[in-house]
């Protein structure tokens, strides 16, 4: 798979389980500034944690292994020694959800820079030289704040001007602008993540608790500033990348907290949970295996042919994910084709009627040799030994795997299904 599809993978996980600790533990809390820490450190390290893999001695039961190559059909009939190869390609699958990925963050990066510059566009209009207000008309919102300036509708009375300006110059002292920056860029990286998205949300929401907040504390009755609020509860906001003082979807939430009862220190003790949280999504994406066998299977029916042996793997540590993966002449379909050549369906076997799919998985060696080839679900040991048997005997690969600037070992695994027709 692509570097950036796994890198991106991983960071969705991150986020959506930072966003569970958040919802369930955290949001309903009025502990604002502890809130927008979370979710600002949430959305930093779920950039930065897919970068750290740890190693484990033990097999974990859910590993990965390796690049998995398209199923090969061997045929037990007239034309046996010529099976059919699956024309599904998992790799063209992987190609064709990067082009999605790559289009998506194209369009939403493409929306980012639409209203960035609509919001440059205005303050160009309408801004003057030695102040931070910006007057406006006809854009359906009370005022907003952005890139350091507050932006005020003209027909606003000046009792509600004056207090929409002190609301968004609370945003404005707290640098929230800085934060959905940060919050827009993970969504622009992670468009097709709903946790990115509402952690951007929520974030949206503790901010304008905080400015809701330190204007009631500057001396405005809770019931005349929800009154302001419901004023322009029909209007709609616009940009996605300012704080907005009338926004129709937080209207009800922000009434809620400005009578809600302050919650104490010790609600900082939930921060505990994101250790156990993050562990275990680090632990299940992260784990990298350094085991050089795999066990074969046991079952050996009378009378039993040697089973497939398990050759030595020549490094340590043999990987799942890498930079660039190794090159075999012909590329994939090179593989399938050498397989193809030189399998055959083991007499015996087609007398006795036996079939099914065994599973085999080999590692390219740093110099591009096949070793420690394994079998990892067998069927019968005679189909069992014939696909050992082809696979070990593969010529080496032109160009190994590359993690980091360095070639090193890395995992394959090929699906050979012996079926009688």
């Amino acid at each position: 798979m692509n570097a950036l599809l796994i890198y991106m993978l991983k960071t969705a996980f991150y986020l959506a389980g930072f966003y569970v600790v958040y919802k369930t533990l955290l949001g309903k809390d009025t502990l604002y500034l502890r809130n927008r820490i979370y979710i600002i450190s949430s959305l930093v390290f779920s950039l930065i944690l897919p970068f750290y893999t740890f190693h484990t001695n033990r097999t974990v039961s859910f590993q990965i292994f390796g690049k998995e190559l398209s199923e090969i059909f061997v045929t037990g009939n007239s034309n046996a020694g010529f099976p059919n190869v699956k024309s599904f390609n998992i790799t063209d699958a992987y190609g064709w959800i990067f082009i999605v990925y790559i289009t998506g963050l194209i369009l939403a990066g493409f929306k980012f820079i639409l209203d960035s510059a609509g919001l440059m566009l205005l303050i160009h209009r309408r801004g003057t030289v030695g102040s931070h207000i910006i007057r406006f008309n006809g854009l359906r919102t009370a005022g907003f704040s952005a890139f350091g300036y507050i932006f005020v509708n003209d027909s606003l009375s000046p009792e509600e001007e004056e207090e929409i300006i002190r609301h968004e110059q609370n945003h404005l002292n707290h640098h929230h602008s800085y934060d959905i920056l940060l919050a827009e860029f993970v969504m622009v990286l992670q468009w097709f993540n709903p946790a990115a998205h509402l952690l951007g949300r929520s974030l949206r929401a503790v901010h304008e608790y905080q400015a809701d907040n330190e204007c009631l504390n500057y001396g405005m009755s809770v019931v005349s500033y929800q009154q302001l609020i419901l004023r322009q509860v029909f209007k709609s906001s616009i940009f996605s990348i300012s704080n907005s003082f009338s926004n129709p979807s937080l209207i009800k939430k922000r009434m809620i907290m400005m009578t809600k009862k302050r919650s104490n220190a010790l609600a900082n003790l939930k921060l505990i949970m994101v250790l156990p949280v993050i562990a275990g999504i680090m632990f299940f994406i992260a784990a990298c295996n350094k085991t050089n066998k795999v066990p074969v299977p046991t079952e050996v029916a009378p009378p039993p042919p040697p089973p497939p042996p398990v050759s030595t793997a020549k490094s340590d540590s043999v990987f799942t994910v890498v930079d660039v993966l190794p090159v075999f002449p012909g590329g994939d379909a090179g593989i399938l084709k050498y397989i193809k050549e030189n399998v055959k369906y083991p007499e015996n076997a087609k007398t006795k009627g036996i079939q099914g799919k065994v599973t085999v998985r080999f590692a390219v060696e740093t110099d591009g040799s096949v070793d420690n080839v394994s079998i990892l679900k067998g069927v019968d040991p005679e189909l069992d030994m014939e696909a050992f048997r082809v696979v070990q005997t593969m010529p080496a690969f032109e160009k190994p795997g590359i993690k980091d600037g360095k070639a090193v070992p890395v995992w394959f695994m090929i699906p050979i299904n012996f079926a009688l027709n």
